[in-house]
């Protein structure tokens, strides 16, 4: 008769309860026991209320030839009790995990899950970095774009600044100016004023002096125009009798002239 120590499920949905049992290994799983070596309950939060093993009874059946499942050999390992199949198995499935890690394989369901769960672990870590890249990246440019506007602000304060003080100046300048201008021009129009009354006086003495000279000329203008006017009186006559002595010459010439043409045409008649 071989005998296995392995687990019984036992409680309800969502609350398992496992008991370690020595059974036959014909027996089905939850057939008929030989003897309760102990029990594993998976949802105890102390660890060491977790399992409950009978040592004494469990090394007897081992002592005995039984064999126990991978999962009651791990427990056993677990509280220091190896036996010769579980270090084969352990070496076995070792080798068989090298193996399918030099092929790239999963060995175990646990093992795809660790690895899916360090390439999320990597790919979420990379997704952190670049995230906070861009981060950094944005804060740079807000920091450089508020930088840059507070730069704009401190020119144009200045420059407003700038913009003030030259107003005062010219407005103080102005205000100088008016003030040192203002008896220099009043200099300025006495000296106009004078000079304008030393113009008058002497345009006065001017006229005064040239009247006589003018009314001197104004004789002399109109002597000048009567003697050219009683010259034309004098040579009109003239210029009516040689007028008349022209006239008279003319009326000559045409008689003479007439009297040929008439001469000539009765030597052409007598010719005839």
């Amino acid at each position: 008769m071989s005998v296995k120590i392995r687990m019984t499920r036992m409680g309800r949905r969502h609350r398992p309860f496992f008991r370690i049992n020595a059974i036959e290994s014909r027996n089905p799983r939850d057939g008929k026991i030989l003897e309760k070596l102990g029990h594993y309950d998976p949802i105890e939060k102390d660890k060491e209320k977790q399992v409950v093993l009978n040592t004494e009874r469990i090394k007897y059946w081992l002592d005995k030839g039984a064999v126990p499942s991978d999962t009651v050999s791990e427990i056993l390992a677990r509280y220091g009790i190896r036996t010769k199949d579980a270090a084969k198995k352990t070496a076995k499935r070792a080798k068989a995990k090298a193996i399918a890690a030099t092929k790239g394989k999963y060995f175990t369901k646990a093992d795809r899950i660790a690895a899916e769960k360090a390439v999320e672990a990597a790919k979420e870590k990379a997704e952190a970095e670049v995230k906070a890249a861009e981060e950094k990246a944005k804060a740079a440019e807000e920091k450089a774009k508020a930088e840059a506007k507070a730069a704009e602000e401190e020119t144009k304060a200045e420059q407003a600044a700038e913009t003030a003080e030259v107003a005062e100046a010219g407005e103080a300048a102005e205000t100088a100016t008016e003030q040192t201008a203002e008896p220099v021009k009043e200099e300025v129009v006495e000296a106009a004023e004078e000079k304008a009354k030393e113009e008058e006086v002497t345009e006065a003495a001017t006229e005064q002096a040239v009247e006589p000279v003018k009314e001197e000329v104004a004789e002399a203008a109109e002597e000048k125009t009567e003697a050219e006017t009683a010259e034309e009186e004098k040579a009109k006559p003239e210029a009516e009798a040689t007028e008349m002595a022209e006239e008279k010459t003319q009326t000559d010439d045409e008689a003479a002239s007439d009297e040929t043409k008439s001469t000539q045409e009765a030597d052409a008649s007598d010719e005839n």
